[in-house]
């Protein structure tokens, strides 16, 4: 009974940590209520593990640490069965996540059941401490729960990644056509053999270009994965004028070779420039995309040459 409080305290907020960490936006995913059911149960085992954790190492149970090393290996296979699921849903899509952004999503998804026991082990110590200083079983609850839903705020936060407005400078650019071919900022994007698709994408078409800050930032944008989950993350936002048999309305992404900048083409279902320029500013980078060639000395001495 001596380390219930603190064992409820620290359950209570893991638990709530994985709830904050639980969104439904415009990625629809996790779905609601399905999602956010399995989610929650996962964020509770992850809880209660980390809850009993320091009480069953004070009470001299090692063997505790066992269930420790379980519970990686079932947040592990979360990762699979997250992948695996979205990646059966990828055909449903008009615009493609990618493989790159389905396996970023799954790698946050086994991360954060850590994040949630790792904020209940610290809920637990907190009260252990409280405990051992005041000892009063409130106090105990009190600064566990205090403590564990503070640090699981602070983690949530801390653990929000990078965009592409971060590292890159993104304005509007106007289509242009060179008898069929579609360019926009001088990137030759596609050849358009329609006149009806022409005018199409002349009237209602949307161009943007994005300018990396840095050769790091170039790198981690010419990855096609980045590209293809910046075009997927537009058409979501806002809206595509396709249907699965119209391929030259599909977002398209390409990349100046000389420059490194991309460009993005894209006909919304309704023609907001600005709008355009915040979706591709709030596109996450993906971890698997990354690229920071000039913390080796080769790519530092190729950054030289190049300017």
């Amino acid at each position: 009974m001596e380390y219930v409080p603190a064992i409820v305290a620290a359950v209570l907020s893991g638990t709530w940590t994985r709830w904050f960490m639980l969104r439904v936006d415009y990625r629809q995913y996790p779905s609601y209520p399905e999602g956010y059911t399995i989610h929650l149960a996962m964020g509770f085992i992850a809880a209660f593990l980390g809850a009993m954790a320091l009480p069953a190492i004070l009470s001299h149970h090692y063997e505790a640490a066992t269930f420790l090393a379980l519970a990686a290996t079932q947040f592990r296979e979360v990762r699979s069965l997250e992948r695996d699921s979205l990646a059966a849903m990828e055909e449903t899509e008009l615009v493609h996540r990618g493989s790159a952004y389905i396996e970023g999503i799954a790698r946050t998804f086994e991360a954060r059941n850590y994040l949630a026991m790792l904020a209940s082990l610290l809920s637990s110590l907190a009260a252990v401490l409280a405990r051992a200083w005041w000892p009063s079983p409130f106090v105990s609850f009190g600064a566990g729960l205090g403590i564990g839903m503070g640090g699981g705020f602070l983690m949530a936060h801390g653990g929000r990644g990078r965009r592409v407005g971060d590292v890159a400078l993104v304005e509007v650019a106007p289509l242009e056509f060179e008898g069929p071919l579609l360019k926009v900022a001088g990137v030759i994007v596609m050849n358009v053999g329609l006149d009806s698709a022409r005018r199409t994408l002349q009237e209602k078409g949307l161009g943007a270009v994005i300018r990396p800050h840095d050769a790091d930032a170039r790198a981690t944008l010419a990855n096609l994965g980045q590209r293809q989950a910046i075009a997927h993350d537009c058409a979501v936002l806002l809206g595509i004028h396709k249907d699965v048999d119209e391929p030259e309305f599909t977002p398209l992404v390409r990349r100046n070779s000389d420059t490194g900048e991309v460009v993005v083409v894209i006909v919304p279902d309704k023609k907001e420039p600005e709008a355009l320029l915040t979706a591709i500013r709030h596109v996450p980078l993906l971890e698997a995309a990354i690229r920071k060639p000039t913390e080796a000395t080769a790519g530092r001495m190729a950054q030289r040459e190049r300017e």
